[in-house]
């Protein structure tokens, strides 16, 4: 069966079921894999090189005819490999696992290895190797008939050598688990959150249990693999409190004092999660008004599930009755909208004054200034806080969201709505 970008396709999920339906024009068709443990990346390969992330593809085709490298970055397991794989199925690749002893030892002599080669170069893991920086920008600057995908586990600014070396010749894409676009379903995916073999797994329980040994190997091998000489058992501490630091204002002087290290420390740890996609940072805006307004960032966990999993919620009954269920709410609820309107880093802040107006998420797209609320509420009402924000930020549009569905005005240029209702119609 020939698969195209204009056909359509829905995820369907059933126990240990995985249906992939295909709708190309009046036709359907609807392939079933069984999804068994052993046999859980088969189909979580099939599903992604086929289905849902045709917009990567698309994006990876658009750096290139810009640049000659582009990087790939984003958490382990996101699906970074299978995205490349699926980038390259129908043209010469050349790849190179780094985390493949044999690809490894090949690249001891990378000019040797790599200066004859053409087509397309995938190098897999590359913050293993950030002295191969250099070399690329050598091989790049030759003007052969050659592009090179990397992809890395680490931000740019932990691979601090690319930006140095590849400036001008390197684009970025940043690749994120699963998001509501790629699953059309909610109730799960903000549970197990959107890496994909905690998404598909059997069951929630299987699920916590893969999110588990993630957070262990990520603090035992991956941090120590960046060259990060931090015990597992200190940082995992550190990310253990930031579960109630999650949705709120970011003091590195309270969070030092309970670790017994200096706030200094705190803030390295933080970088240590933010750079490897764990933990988000969000800003604050300054206001040119005279109210006095908030300094310090707010903290998220970036992947709701890796949030659950810390916190030991296996189910969704668990997750409802938790303390933290609306500020679970709005992380997610935030990581989905910034991923819909494919906002930037340097287009997204939250904004607060210190007599209590705030505003969740403040987004500048466009020439507009759009701002978010996230409410786990069937029916927000206005607060004098979104007036407050409307007012003083001169906001062209306020969403209040929710997980209920429809929507509603309440008030001029702000609406209540559904998540799932904004990320289906906007």
């Amino acid at each position: 069966m020939m698969l195209e970008k204009r056909d359509i396709f829905q995820i369907l999920r059933w126990k240990n079921v995985i249906l992939c339906k295909k709708i190309s024009g009046d036709s359907a068709l609807l392939l079933i894999f069984t999804c068994y443990p052993c046999k859980l990346c088969i189909s979580y390969s099939i599903c992604m090189d086929n289905m849902q992330r045709l917009d990567y593809l698309n994006r990876i085709s658009t750096f290139f005819e810009v640049n000659p490298v582009v990087a790939l970055l984003g958490p382990r397991q996101c699906g970074k490999t299978t995205l490349a794989k699926a980038y390259g199925a129908n043209s010469v690749v050349h790849y190179f696992d780094l985390e493949n002893p044999i690809d490894l030892a090949r690249l001891e002599q990378p000019m040797l290895q790599l200066s004859e080669l053409t087509g397309l170069i995938v190098i897999d893991e590359i913050q293993r190797r950030p002295n191969l920086f250099p070399i690329l920008r050598v091989l790049v600057d030759e003007h052969k008939p050659r592009r090179f995908l990397i992809l890395g586990s680490a931000s740019r600014e932990l691979i601090q050598q690319s930006s140095e070396t590849l400036t001008g010749r390197i684009s970025y894409c940043e690749l994120t688990p699963f998001s509501f676009s790629e699953t059309h379903e909610l109730k799960t995916l903000w549970l197990r959150g959107g890496f994909p073999r905690s998404y598909l797994a059997n069951s929630d329980s299987h699920s916590l249990m893969w999110r588990t040994d993630y957070i262990r190997t990520f603090l035992e091998q991956d941090i120590p693999m960046l060259g990060i000489d931090i015990a597992p058992a200190q940082l995992n501490r550190f990310w253990m409190m930031l579960t109630h630091a999650h949705a709120n204002i970011f003091n590195a002087s309270e969070l030092g004092r309970s670790l017994g290290v200096a706030h200094t420390t705190v803030k390295r740890y933080l970088d240590v999660l933010t750079g490897t996609f764990m933990v988000r940072e969000l800003m604050p805006w300054f206001e040119n008004i005279s109210k006095r307004q908030v300094k310090s960032p707010k903290i998220y966990f970036r992947d709701s599930g890796i949030l659950h999993a810390q916190l030991q919620l296996s189910t969704y009954e668990a997750l409802l009755a938790h303390s933290k269920l609306g500020a679970s709410w709005e992380g997610f609820a935030l990581e989905e909208i910034i991923r819909h309107l494919h906002a930037q880093p340097q287009e997204i802040f939250y904004w607060a004054t210190q007599n209590g107006a705030e505003l969740d998420l403040l987004i500048f797209k466009n020439g507009k200034r759009l701002g978010f609320e996230f409410k786990f509420n069937d029916a927000p009402r206005l607060t004098k806080s979104m007036q407050i924000a409307m007012q003083d930020l001169q906001l062209d549009q306020l969403i209040v969201l929710h997980p209920g569905v429809g929507a509603y005005q309440l008030a001029e240029k702000v609406t209540a709505m559904g998540l799932i209702d904004y990320l289906e119609n906007r």
